[in-house]
């Protein structure tokens, strides 16, 4: 039996998962959880095989917990779950050691199948991400897209930015001060040299971020 925690903050997409994981005979949804402490929370206190997580949480966003779980428990599978299309974050969440990238938008059999893949200790990678890993291999760090040398927050605070949100919006948002929104802001500027916010959204645009 495949022991598996959903964590996500929407309760109704919890209980979607929910039902869709507990009719198959091999799985069962051990617990849920609705913030990333949680997670962490409950891998600590229970034999858990796989986390299906979602990238956007209340406070430690999804990218965080999935590095922390990866240090701490590597054994432990995480799938990252997201309504972001693949070319957003897939690279970068595989990169940081996820066994797969689903979107919300996928089939359910596409979940389970993910969820399968993982328990055998193997990744789960879509034809779709698997032509993303290649570009990015091929790129190489030498021509880099500026944003793929954002740290995870910065990364995060630069789709905020690029979607019209201002900063004291932005750190209720992450649950930052605007202080420390302020220097995510000034090395998203050091690092890509957009240096005002309607470059940051034209940019985002043309790369489809936001």
């Amino acid at each position: 039996m495949i022991n598996v925690v959903i964590a996500d903050d929407h309760a109704i997409v919890r209980h979607g998962l929910r039902e869709i994981l507990n009719s198959e005979v091999d799985i069962r949804t051990i617990a849920e959880a609705s913030t990333g402490q949680e997670v962490l929370d409950i891998v600590r206190a229970d034999h858990v095989d796989v986390v299906v997580l979602d990238i956007t949480m209340p406070g430690r966003n999804g990218l965080e917990i999935l590095k922390e779980l990866r240090k701490s428990h590597p054994r432990v599978a995480v799938i990252m779950l997201s309504m972001h299309p693949k070319d957003q974050y897939g690279v970068r969440v595989i990169k940081a050691g996820a066994a797969a990238y689903i979107s919300k938008e996928s089939a359910p059999e596409e979940l389970v199948n993910a969820i399968r893949t993982a328990n055998r200790g193997e990744k789960y990678i879509t034809h779709d991400l698997a032509e993303l890993l290649a570009r990015h291999i091929e790129r190489g760090l030498a021509t880099e897209e500026p944003h793929k040398l954002l740290s995870d927050r910065e990364f995060e605070v630069l789709r905020h930015i690029a979607s019209g949100r201002g900063l004291t919006e932005i750190s209720k948002l992450m649950n930052l001060s605007v202080k420390t929104v302020s220097t995510y802001r000034t090395r998203i500027v050091e690092k890509t040299g957009l240096a005002s916010n309607a470059e940051m959204t034209r940019y985002a645009i043309q790369h489809t971020l936001i």
